[in-house]
């Protein structure tokens, strides 16, 4: 499943090549046509990200809706003036395809014929995006939004995107530490009120939004912390260390296009940075650790794989005897 990053990259790239354009709705597959027709000849004004779910607002105060899940992408493509990824979602065998979709402008004749079950296209005079596969496509009023966003937890990289959109409108880029502060804050507070092994925590969207199983596995790695902590033995100052950890990988992640976690002195040498030596434990199973000589252990957890390194991840002494 596409982590947070993919959905702010995906935000960004929607903001960049119809945002404030009219846009034409389709539903080629048919499923979302009622729901297309709402938005259909709308201006795109703004495209935001919260965790795994995309938003996208239009001039008639309604909004877009997306949550890629398991299998859902977006396929884009246009004239010179359209620049970004061909490709952001899953299903993906290694990372993005984040290959230049513009082509020359003689070239665009306008989209192509739908290939497969599209659920939705949205066409602008320079390029297409076509969704496939998503686990959630609808459109929403304000109420109904807010709604959802209340669902979710903090987002790490909610103070990135109120930097980029203050890049946009010159507003005061203050504003994007004071909502990293205030999400720190809630993510404390979030585990503090939970017994739950912090290695199933970090993967429940209404304590913290957008980290799926590769950044859950890398951060505990990172921060020399045991899967089956509970969330709230965690001190506050652990706990923050933590979510600004998490901060920082993922906003590599939204620069890079792919997860990437390891320092350069832990890196194998003669082998390329990625897929190789992007990650401390994420898939290493039975391979030894990249900072101790200890072998990277896999446990099926609340039904999703956790990889951790025994050693380096050592449950404390006094947790250990409680």
């Amino acid at each position: 499943m596409p982590e947070g990053h993919s959905l702010h990259r995906l935000a960004r790239q929607f903001d960049d090549v119809f945002g404030g354009q009219v846009v034409q709705v389709s539903s080629p597959q048919g499923r979302f046509s009622e729901d297309a027709a709402r938005i259909d000849g709308q201006e795109l004004e703004l495209a935001f990200a919260k965790g795994k779910q995309l938003f996208c607002r239009f001039s008639n105060d309604l909004y877009l809706r997306v949550h890629l899940g398991l299998y859902g992408a977006f396929s884009f493509g246009g004239d010179g003036h359209f620049a970004g990824a061909s490709s952001i979602g899953a299903p993906r065998k290694i990372g993005e395809r984040e290959v230049g979709a513009g082509g020359k402008p003689e070239e665009y004749a306008g989209p192509p014929a739908p290939v497969g079950v599209v659920r939705a296209r949205i066409v602008s005079e320079h390029g297409w995006a076509d969704l496939r596969g998503p686990t959630a496509c609808e459109v929403l009023d304000y109420a109904q939004v807010q709604v959802q966003l209340g669902k979710l937890g903090p987002d790490p990289l909610a103070g990135a995107a109120a930097d980029f959109q203050a890049s946009k409108s010159r507003s005061d880029p203050k504003q994007a530490q004071a909502v990293l502060e205030e999400g720190c804050k809630e993510f404390r507070d979030n585990l503090s009120r939970t017994k739950t092994a912090i290695g199933i925590a970090l993967m429940n969207q209404n304590l913290i939004s957008g980290v799926g199983n590769i950044y859950r596995a890398e951060a505990l790695f990172r921060n020399r912390i045991a899967p089956e902590l509970p969330a709230n033995q965690l001190t506050s100052q652990k706990a923050k260390k933590l979510w600004l950890d998490i901060v920082t990988v993922m906003e590599d992640g939204v620069r890079d296009g792919k997860i990437i976690t390891t320092l350069p002195e832990d890196r194998e040498d003669g082998l390329p940075l990625w897929p190789e030596n992007a990650y401390y434990v994420y898939q290493r199973q039975g391979m030894s650790c990249r900072r101790c000589t200890g072998k990277i252990s896999l446990a099926e957890v609340a039904s999703r794989k956790l990889y951790w390194c025994p050693r380096c991840q050592k449950m404390p002494r006094s947790k250990r005897a409680e």
